[in-house]
């Protein structure tokens, strides 16, 4: 009997004794480690490009609205508040498309919801050409801020995930800027095709050359490794992109891909995990502080051209101003960027404080048409300079387990005051208050704004310290285990 017994038990620790030589056989591979020591290869500069060339189009495509404003409104017979409420819905829905692909794209992958998201905006935008009635135009635009929302913060955590931490907020900044510019653009692109094709026709342009660019994404763009090493999968996928992000990098025959720098949480992502130690304030914070400044970004960019009418400048000069503003807002961003990456988030405030005294002078003193425009072309500067700084910060605190969701939460959450403030500025010029002092009203937002990033700013400055202090010891940041075994590129010694 005690023979009969003894088999089954060899055979249980043969069986244990070879799971282990495998594992041992197993050498790790740090990917955070190659990425961090990666310079700025074709590889990157491909990823950047084909990031910015959509997120151009995800600003055109969601902005261009308030340049077809001025001709949509008589066709449908919609007043101030009905106009309100088209702009304020797609940004509704943005905040769904947040949650929603921010969901998806820690589930299956950033690469493939981003296409999906690209893809359906597209389709959703040239379908707003054909829209009939006010209800159809509401349901379309709902639907169309769905897909825009939930690409562009998988777009920026794609691009943490594989800039060195010393490019991170340049590179998620430059990715903006073609937002801006796309915002931009809808001005000068609207004013020429409009009176010659009708309002429908910006639109098909736009999605039309969205799809084009969707189909391009098929082909060029990469799956996170931090995404997939973290998940554990694909580990044939990882090592042929690492062969592309660092060239003759040398791998091990049986490589175990971890990502040393971040603290594994699991692959099920919950709610909590976003106030977890640090995140207890970071988040707040940073959702309190993307509220403010969205309800100014959002005023700018939709109401603008109306504003300008209002105060009594032409059609083409209210589009050629706002087109001016989108650019200085993109000048703001690149400004700032470098400082963001130098100092950590605690540079982003400069810009939000200078945009406070600027707000009130604008709002209660006259400065004629001329001084109104370069004042408010330095109001956007200062403002939309901010906004994007927010953008290169707003995934850089959460690990690529679920940085998707927290950027996701993060922008979604903002859409509060990205629908409240086209709303409510649309509520305050149907009133008969001077529509200058609305620019008054706003500088409420920058002065909250300010606070919430200074008290990240300062808790910013001693986590990256930290971090710093556990590099130099040689200590794989938050997960405790060292990467000794990990691969390193050829030209990293350099």
């Amino acid at each position: 009997m005690v023979n009969d017994g003894a088999a089954p038990t060899n055979k249980m620790n043969n069986t244990i004794e070879t799971g282990r030589a495998r594992v041992q056989q197993q050498q790790k591979v740090d990917v955070s480690q190659i990425i961090e020591q990666q310079k700025l290869t074709s590889f990157l500069v491909t990823l950047v490009v084909g990031s910015w060339v959509i997120t151009f189009f995800d600003g055109f495509d969601m902005n261009v609205i308030a340049f077809a404003a001025p001709y949509l409104a008589p066709q449908f017979h919609l007043d101030k508040l009905m106009m309100g409420k088209v702009f304020s819905i797609g940004l509704a829905g943005t905040m769904v498309g947040g949650f929603l692909f921010g969901y998806l794209g820690d589930k299956i992958g950033r690469r493939p919801a981003i296409i999906l998201a690209t893809a359906a905006f597209s389709i959703l935008t040239m379908a707003i050409a054909f829209a009939g009635s006010y209800e159809q135009l509401l349901a379309l635009r709902f639907l169309d801020g769905v897909a825009i929302g939930g690409m562009l913060p998988l777009s920026w955590a794609l691009n943490i995930e594989f800039a060195p931490r010393r490019y991170r907020s340049t590179i998620v900044t430059t990715v903006m800027v073609g937002y801006s510019l796309g915002t931009a653009l809808g001005g000068p692109i609207a004013i020429w095709l409009i009176p010659k094709f009708g309002w429908g026709s910006v639109f098909l342009a736009g999605g039309g050359l969205s799809l084009l660019s969707a189909i391009g994404l098929l082909f060029m763009l990469p799956e996170s490794i931090r995404f997939l090493a973290s998940k554990g999968r694909e580990p044939e996928t990882i090592a042929r992109i690492l062969q592309r992000l660092a060239p003759g990098i040398a791998l091990p025959a049986n490589p175990h891909f971890v990502v040393a720098d971040e603290e594994g949480s699991g692959k099920t992502f919950k709610v909590k995990l976003l106030f977890k130690d640090e995140l207890r304030t970071i988040t707040p914070l940073l959702w309190i502080a993307y509220i403010f400044s969205s309800m100014t970004a959002f005023f700018l960019a939709t109401w603008t051209p109306l504003v300008f009418e209002a105060l009594g400048f032409s059609r083409s000069t209210a589009a050629l101003a706002a087109t001016v503003n989108s650019a200085f807002g993109a000048i703001g961003g690149l400004t700032l960027m470098r400082f963001t990456d130098r100092f950590g988030a605690i540079a982003i405030t400069v810009m939000p404080l200078l945009a406070v005294p600027l707000l009130l002078v604008t709002g209660f003193v006259d400065f004629g048409e001329t001084g109104f425009l370069v004042a408010s072309a330095f109001i956007t500067l200062f403002l939309i300079g901010g906004h994007f700084g927010l953008h290169s910060i707003a995934g850089i605190f959460y690990p690529s387990t679920f940085r998707g969701n927290g950027a996701g939460w993060a922008t979604s959450v903002a859409k509060i005051g990205s629908i409240a403030g086209p709303y409510i500025a649309g509520l305050i010029l149907a009133t008969s208050l001077p529509v200058r002092n609305i620019f008054a009203v706003l500088a409420i937002c920058p002065a909250v704004f300010v606070v919430c990033i200074l008290i990240i700013g300062i808790m910013h400055r001693r986590i990256l310290k930290r971090e710093d202090a556990l590099a130099a010891d040689g200590i794989a940041l938050g997960s405790g285990a060292v990467a000794s075994g990990s691969a390193v590129p050829a030209a990293a010694s350099s």
